[in-house]
């Protein structure tokens, strides 16, 4: 086999697909889960056993602790890591746990363990950070980047899943619901499969070390762009409706009161200033020279399209599952 990796977060959207992708490249990979009798979990090993070359294994374990860490993983030498875990809820004490706490411990087990190398995945957003887990993912990095280990943090732009939560309601004559005028963020979207080749090729490549942005294959998209691309794939006359991002902000002040005294409220004024990012900033790489979004510098990468990803769903041949990361389900 190649070497051995040690997957986090391998039960996840794009954690499962680097296991999959892994494991058709003949990788032995460990993932530490919570819960090895997951469906998630099952469907890997289902996978594994099936039609792969490399092997799986599953070891139960609790991220955030070191020694848990070297008792479940003493029997492997692992090579390198890929992490792919992250905040489900985007909540505050959630990312700090889970983005970087988890993410810290893995590395101060790499460390003390002989690991050659680890793959971050982060998000491009991060390069403008106004949310608790873009700081917490900066944090992290920042540790890894001081670390000494030779590593990979791929801060990949939007995933298909974000801007598939609307396809059923276009297909049925519904309106998209965009922010403003549909022109106010742009992105390149990429393909889970591709994201994780991406994954893959950074422990194989010298050239895809430190921070990579990555993005999808091109151009660069608006919401009412995708609006015109869906209402064209579903054959359906082109309906929108706008909503102002400002209620969004609107929302996060008010509860920004009651947040200092609740966890609750404070967790649902991070979710209302998520909503408002991502409605007005572009997954796109920063220029902070021009202080602007520079679609043509954002690297590229992939052949599998937004297009080819609805055409696909709408075929009933890609299921993206949509969950947390979709908009306007």
């Amino acid at each position: 086999m190649k070497q051995t990796v040690l997957l986090a977060g391998a039960t996840g959207y794009i954690g499962s697909r680097v296991a999959r992708e892994l494991l058709q490249h003949d990788y032995a990979v460990i993932c530490p889960v919570r819960d090895n009798q997951a469906a998630a979990a099952k469907a890997l090993e289902a996978f594994a056993s099936s039609s792969t070359q490399g092997s799986l294994t599953f070891c139960p374990t609790r991220l955030q602790d070191v020694a848990n860490l070297n008792d479940a993983l003493q029997a492997f030498p692992i090579d390198s890591i890929v992490s792919c875990i992250a905040s489900r809820s985007g909540g505050v004490k959630d990312s700090y746990e889970v983005d970087y706490l988890a993410n810290h411990a893995l590395l101060e087990w790499a460390l003390g363990n002989d690991v050659r190398h680890f793959t971050l995945l982060s998000a491009i957003c991060i390069q403008k950070p106004r949310l608790a887990f873009q700081f917490a993912k900066l944090k992290f990095e920042d540790e890894l980047a001081a670390s000494g280990i030779a590593y990979t943090s791929v801060r990949a732009t939007a995933f298909f899943k974000s801007l598939s939560g609307q396809l059923k309601r276009v297909s049925e004559g519904k309106p998209f619901l965009m922010f403003g005028d549909g022109t106010l963020t742009r992105c390149k979207p990429i393909a889970e499969s591709d994201l994780a080749t991406f994954i893959r090729l950074s422990l194989e490549s010298h050239d895809l070390q430190g921070v990579q942005a990555i993005g999808g294959p091109g151009p660069a998209i608006t919401p009412l762009e995708q609006a015109q691309l869906l209402a064209r794939v579903t054959d359906q006359p082109l309906r929108t409706r706008g909503v102002s991002p400002t209620l969004l902000k609107v929302i996060a002040a008010i509860l920004a009161v009651p947040a200092r005294l609740s966890k609750k409220f404070a967790d649902k004024a991070e979710f209302a200033r998520i909503g408002h990012y991502y409605a007005t900033e572009s997954m796109l790489l920063w220029d902070a020279a021009r202080e602007s979004y520079d679609a043509d510098a954002t690297p590229e990468f992939g052949t599998i399209t937004l297009e080819d990803s609805y055409r696909a769903q709408l075929a009933g041949t890609e299921d993206q599952g949509l969950g947390d990361q979709a908009v306007f389900r």
